[in-house]
């Protein structure tokens, strides 16, 4: 199996696999997990034959708004995949962790683990790490109250947040970059 050329195709098609250095690291498998379920399948990590076919014809995330004039970003509750475009040009597409549906008590602050649904736009952002009562959050972009968009080190394949959109540290390093205040976001179940 050829690592580097899933990264160089993984990479055209707009996911964020990390270099192409033909490592299988934490960027490569959550490129893949998204992937993966983008492409109906389940997400595995796994280069079976399966995984290769749809490679070589692969499916488009599914489209959350008819939002096509300008840069949004659809968060994909379902399928726990994040996609920003620009007009109707998908410019990335990443797995993300987001409300575990829980019950939780922490640091004083009790509530159920949901992430908001519905439109709303980037309000706000962080540089670096920001601490907030619920834990840190790399690079935040808030889009509802303290909800949040950011990289995170701990993005399991299962919704596992306190209702913030966690992603991969490498896409929540880009992400700020290519997202501006009053970008629209669009988050459905």
């Amino acid at each position: 199996m050829d690592i580097r050329a899933v990264q160089r195709r993984l990479r055209a098609l707009h996911y964020a696999p990390g270099p192409a250095n033909g490592v299988y690291n934490e960027f490569t498998k959550n490129a893949v997990w998204a992937f993966q379920k983008v492409n109906g399948m389940a997400p595995n990590g796994r280069l079976n034959q399966r995984f290769m076919r749809a490679l070589a014809h692969p499916r488009r995330p599914r489209r959350l708004s008819h939002d096509g004039s300008r840069s949004h970003v659809d968060i994909d509750i379902r399928h726990q995949v994040l996609t920003f475009y620009r007009g109707r040009r998908i410019v990335l597409i990443s797995h993300i962790s987001t409300g575990s549906g829980r019950r939780y008590c922490e640091a004083g602050h009790c509530g159920i683990a949901r992430t908001p649904v519905g439109d709303f736009r980037v309000t706000r952002r962080v540089s670096g790490w920001h601490r907030s009562p619920l834990g840190y959050m790399y690079r935040p972009l808030f889009f509802h109250l303290g909800y949040a968009m950011h990289g995170s080190l701990q993005v399991p394949n299962r919704r596992a947040s306190h209702g913030c959109v966690r992603l991969p540290m490498n896409v929540g390093d880009t992400l700020p970059d290519m997202v501006r205040n009053g970008t629209p976001v669009h988050v459905r179940r």
